[in-house]
């Protein structure tokens, strides 16, 4: 019987000009990040873009469903000062529905997309 070989991993050292394999730093949005205007009860809101929310709370939203998710995007995209006095005015959910299709067309994400895809 002969003995198997084993391959073994062999570790390349990188030159000192290539210190990383992906320079996070250097990625730039693909579209313009304009934030979003809506007029809601006589008062002026402003939405951050879509594609600069806080991936991180996108996706703790995202983990209370659907609504759980569209809820965060707006939160976030308010801001906590903005989000209080917002969450204060009554909101029929025909508003709602309305105001996340159109958000959502502001931003450049389909259907179904959530706000925390790469929308590529």
């Amino acid at each position: 019987m002969s003995t198997p070989r084993t391959a073994t991993k062999r570790s390349t050292a990188r030159p000192d000009d290539s210190p990383f394999d992906f320079n996070l730093d250097a990625v730039e949005a693909e579209a313009d990040l304009t934030p979003w205007m809506v007029h809601w009860d006589g008062r002026r809101w402003e939405f951050e873009h879509a594609q600069a929310l806080d991936v991180w709370g996108l996706m703790e939203s995202a983990e209370q469903g659907d609504i759980g998710a569209t809820v965060g995007i707006f939160r976030l995209a308010l801001g906590k000062e903005q989000w209080a006095d917002f969450r204060k005015i009554r909101m029929p959910q025909y508003k709602m529905t309305a105001l996340f299709r159109a958000y959502r067309e502001h931003c450049g994400l389909a259907e179904g997309e959530s706000a925390a895809s790469s929308g590529s």
